[in-house]
């Protein structure tokens, strides 16, 4: 039985938990697929979930019969980067729904410590558009890390960040990289979303207030 009681911090991915700019991600890339005639949908898009944009860009482009070099495909990546921060200007705090502001300020009301972990390297500017920077006492994200989720190394600077053990920490996510990420680290995981019924998780939320029951 995995117990929440021991829990003094909490890590949440971005996109797609807090706030909903997976839907960015999906029109960057479809994009550069469309500019590259290459058949990108849904499906492949729900892969790129908790991927660093360069893993990402392979499994786009596993749909093309062309070859890239090296120096293509970061052109490539740079332009679909290009893209979503394009998009990400429109962002206002009106895109944070007021359910996930009252949540974390619950949360921290309740002393707990919060922090995010993210693969992307735009956090930092979301948090800014969204005015969320205030709520949060760490962010680990695609600019301090090495390995992209699965690999757990995200939420171990997170939890390094936060003063705290991994055992101290609960991760929460949306992507089925983000829950092996988190239980590979030795995380409680809390998984929402399209990583709802993962059977890796140790809990699934349905909506983000949620968690509050089982705090």
């Amino acid at each position: 039985m995995i117990t929440v009681k021991k829990i003094k911090g909490i890590i949440f991915d971005l996109d797609g938990v807090l706030v909903h700019t997976d839907e960015l991600h999906y029109r960057a890339w479809k994009k550069v697929a469309d500019q590259l005639d290459i058949p990108f949908n849904r499906e492949v898009n729900n892969r790129l979930r908790g991927v660093s944009r360069m893993e990402s860009l392979e499994i786009v482009l596993e749909n093309s019969n062309n070859t890239f070099t090296e120096e293509k495909k970061v052109k490539l990546a740079s332009e679909k980067n290009e893209l979503y921060r394009i998009y990400l200007e429109d962002l206002t705090p009106n895109d944070v729904q007021k359910e996930v502001r009252e949540l974390l300020h619950s949360l921290k009301n309740k002393g707990y410590k919060l922090a995010i972990g993210s693969s992307s390297k735009n956090a930092g500017m979301i948090l800014q558009k969204t005015n969320l920077n205030d709520m949060f006492d760490a962010l680990s994200d695609g600019n301090n890390i090495s390995n992209s989720k699965p690999h757990p190394e995200v939420f171990f600077k997170a939890a390094e960040f936060l003063l705290l053990p991994p055992e101290k920490c609960a991760v929460v996510e949306d992507a089925r990289a983000g829950v092996d990420a988190a239980i590979a680290g030795g995380f409680i995981c809390f998984a929402m979303g399209d990583a709802a019924n993962y059977e890796l998780a140790h809990h699934s939320l349905n909506t983000l207030p949620e968690l509050m029951n089982y705090l």
